[in-house]
């Protein structure tokens, strides 16, 4: 459950979110979603794959940035169950 509304949630910028710096905006931007909004309705596995195509090099951390991002808190602070299946699914990507 967010504690923002959808308006508020359109107008945040990407650096407002955690785990989200300048190059990580940078290249989500680069990737077409400008928005703390574009970034929930995209989500962490879609935002990934655009960034990939992209920086063939990112890394599962960034995956998990993400995540951690939409979700509101620190990469480190997921779940290991989500962990886990952010590995998997960078496994598969990674193929």
């Amino acid at each position: 459950m967010k504690a923002i509304s959808d308006k508020q949630e359109r107008d945040i910028s990407l650096k407002c979110l955690p785990n989200i710096g300048s190059a990580l905006a940078d290249l989500l931007i680069e990737a077409g979603i400008t928005s703390a909004g574009q970034l929930y309705e995209t989500g962490a596995t879609e935002a990934f794959i655009r960034i990939r195509a992209i920086d063939p090099e990112a890394c599962y951390c960034k995956l998990c940035a993400l995540e951690g991002a939409i979700e509101g808190i620190r990469w480190h602070n997921l779940s290991p169950s989500k962990k886990a299946e952010l590995k998997h699914l960078f496994s598969m990507i990674s193929k």
